[in-house]
């Protein structure tokens, strides 16, 4: 008996879960095609308010304000052994590593 309420309990919570993301998907595509239009006053150059320029984030452009049309993350591969001299090679320039080492003589 008691297995037959759990059954029934997630099957009411199921099916108010479906209908709840049915509703919602409703409701994107009727805010989707709805168009926004607002009554702005034209400012005194003659734009309108509602118009938007493009502005791009800083992190895509170069060092004189053009847009980087260019991959911003290029990857290479190397072997192994290439990382681990680089790694080492780093870890011996690190400032900490020379007082390590007399502290251990």
């Amino acid at each position: 008996m008691l297995h037959l309420i759990y059954i029934l309990a997630f099957t009411i919570l199921a099916v108010i879960a479906v209908a709840n993301l049915i509703r919602n998907l409703i409701m994107f595509s009727f805010d989707r095609e709805r168009t926004y239009s607002t009554k702005s006053s034209m400012s005194s150059n003659g734009y309108s308010g509602s118009r938007k320029q493009f502005v791009p984030h800083p992190e895509l452009l170069d060092s004189s304000g053009n847009l980087i049309k260019e991959p911003l993350l290029v990857m290479r591969s190397i072997n192994v052994e290439d990382a681990r001299q680089q790694l080492d090679a780093l870890f011996e320039a690190s400032p900490g590593q020379k007082s390590d080492v007399q502290e251990e003589k």
